[in-house]
């Protein structure tokens, strides 16, 4: 066996890597490697658990989170298999220990009725720029999603707008040079491929512009220039501090959509859909946290249901 170092393997696996995932995908594996696990792992040739574990507690007190770290092990992990396969190096098995977290982090949610002051004040201020915004609260799309939405995705006819594509900018790392750069991608995942009904309100802001809009153009810059996420982030930023509303993060928008469908009943499976999850179970863990009422009344429902 021929013993080479983490560094020597990350670049044969980068190599071997890169015509078979998304350049958005392998942008991030470059910038994983570039500022955490080169600096770390960059001269060893074997990945022990205690190695591991330690990088994990000194990641977890630089303040990373846990999910970010379990992503940063997953590159790492292909890293070390690829070299088990070419016989560079030993494989280990790891059982990483994470502490507890008693309470999981809120998410971000609009107030009703800062959720409808939004609403109300695009339909009496329309703009493209604002349409975005209006559609995402109340579709649920991310921003690299509305930045990548045509005239020609909404169909005003089955009153639906389709999901197809997606902006975002990506860092790319070739050797020692470093810039970003825009691209255009499929969705996140392929359940991300999805097709929303659009409300009545909605339909009546869009329809009289469906007839004057050239198709090919993108909606919120209604050009055929998209606005790229970074831009349409600081207009929605000023956007929220001229409504005099607090700030949360443009992904807050998509949080709230979801959060309004839960507390009007609908169905999680169907909000799971809407949203383009990959699975209910990341819908269920995000949205749905039972209240005391709720609880009682389902043990209530138990009870009925044996004749109590």
């Amino acid at each position: 066996m021929t013993h080479l170092t983490i560094r020597e393997i990350a670049d044969a696996w980068k190599n071997e890597k890169r015509p078979y995932v998304k350049q958005s995908t392998f942008a991030a594996y470059m910038l994983t490697l570039e500022n955490h696990l080169l600096p770390y792992f960059g001269d060893m040739t074997d990945l022990s658990e205690q190695t591991v574990q330690s990088f994990v507690l000194g990641k977890l007190n630089g303040g990373l989170s846990i999910k970010t770290i379990k992503d940063i092990l997953i590159v790492l992990k292909m890293i070390m298999k690829h070299g088990v396969k070419n016989k560079w190096m030993e494989h280990a098995e790891w059982d990483i220990k994470y502490p507890t977290t008693a309470n999981p982090t809120d998410i971000e949610v609009l107030t009703v009725a800062n959720h409808k002051k939004i609403l109300d004040h695009i339909k009496a201020n329309f703009s493209f720029k604002a349409l975005g915004i209006y559609l995402c609260l109340t579709t649920g799309l991310r921003i690299g999603e509305i930045c990548a939405l045509r005239w020609e995705d909404i169909n005003t006819q089955t009153g639906t707008l389709q999901v197809k594509r997606t902006i975002e900018r990506i860092y790319i790392i070739e050797g020692d040079k470093k810039h970003t750069e825009v691209v255009i991608n499929d969705p996140k995942t392929p359940n991300s491929i999805r097709e929303i009904p659009l409300s009545a309100e909605a339909l009546s802001l869009i329809k009289p512009l469906m007839k004057i809009v050239n198709t090919g153009f993108y909606v919120i810059s209604n050009d055929a220039k998209p606005i790229e996420p970074r831009t349409y982030r600081s207009y929605y930023k000023r956007l929220m501090k001229s409504l005099d509303i607090p700030a949360i993060k443009f992904h807050g928008l998509r949080h709230s959509f979801a959060t309004r469908c839960i507390e009007s009943n609908c169905d999680y499976k169907t909000v799971s859909v809407l949203l383009g999850h990959s699975d209910i179970s990341t819908t269920l863990n995000l949205y749905v946290h039972p209240n005391m009422e709720q609880k009682k009344r389902c043990i209530s429902k138990m009870f009925k249901s044996l004749g109590k």
